[in-house]
C-alpha cells in the first residue's frame, strides 16, 4: 500500500522482461522521433516550428505518463523517450551539418531530466482524487505559461495541444 494509493493505484505489476521490452520500445520510439523531428526542422517550416515548442512535448510526455502502469514506470518511460529523442536529434544535426546551439541542447537535456519527476507526478493526474484534478489543471497552465515565457505568446498549436491534453486528462 502506497501513500499515494488514494489518488491513483498502480496497475498489476509487470514482469522484469516486459518492463525491459517496454523500456526498449519507448526508447526506440524516442530515437525515431528525434530523427524525424530534426528532418522536419530541416525540410519543413511549420511542422519544425511546432515541434520546437514545449506544448507538444508536454502533451507527448503526458500521454506516455498516464498510459504507464505505475508512477515509477511513467518516470522511466518519459525519461527514456526524451533522452532517446534528444540523442538522435543531435546526432542527426551533426550528420546533416545543421546549425544548433549548445545552450539549447543543454536546456533540452535539463528538460529530459526534469521530465522524470514530472512523469511521476503526471501519472497521478489520471486518478479520481481531487488532487488529480489540481495536477491536471497545473499541467495545462504550465503548457500555456511556458509558451508565454519561452516564446512570448500562446500560439494556435499551443491551444490545440492544451485542448488535446485536457481531453486525455479529464476523459473518464
Amino acid at each position: 500500500m502506497s501513500l499515494f494509493d488514494p489518488i491513483r493505484k498502480s496497475g498489476q505489476p509487470i514482469t522484469f522482461s516486459k518492463a525491459i521490452i517496454h523500456f526498449v520500445l519507448i526508447s526506440c520510439l524516442g530515437l525515431i522521433t528525434g530523427v524525424l523531428i530534426k528532418l522536419f526542422d530541416l525540410y519543413t517550416t511549420n511542422i519544425g516550428n511546432i515541434f520546437s515548442q514545449t506544448s507538444v512535448w508536454i502533451f507527448i510526455c503526458t500521454l506516455i505518463s498516464v498510459s504507464s502502469n505505475s508512477a515509477v514506470r511513467a518516470s522511466v518511460n518519459v525519461f527514456s523517450f526524451c533522452m532517446g529523442m534528444l540523442v538522435t536529434y543531435y546526432i542527426t544535426a551533426e550528420m546533416t551539418a545543421s546549425v544548433y546551439s549548445h545552450s539549447i541542447a543543454y536546456g533540452w537535456t535539463v528538460f529530459a531530466f526534469f521530465c522524470m519527476p514530472m512523469g511521476f507526478c503526471i501519472w497521478y493526474a489520471k486518478g479520481k482524487h481531487w488532487l488529480s484534478r489540481i495536477i491536471s489543471i497545473g499541467i495545462i497552465l504550465i503548457m500555456l505559461v511556458t509558451s508565454t515565457v519561452l516564446f512570448d505568446k500562446i500560439r494556435v498549436s499551443d491551444i490545440l495541444f492544451a485542448v488535446l491534453t485536457s481531453m486525455i486528462l479529464f476523459k473518464k
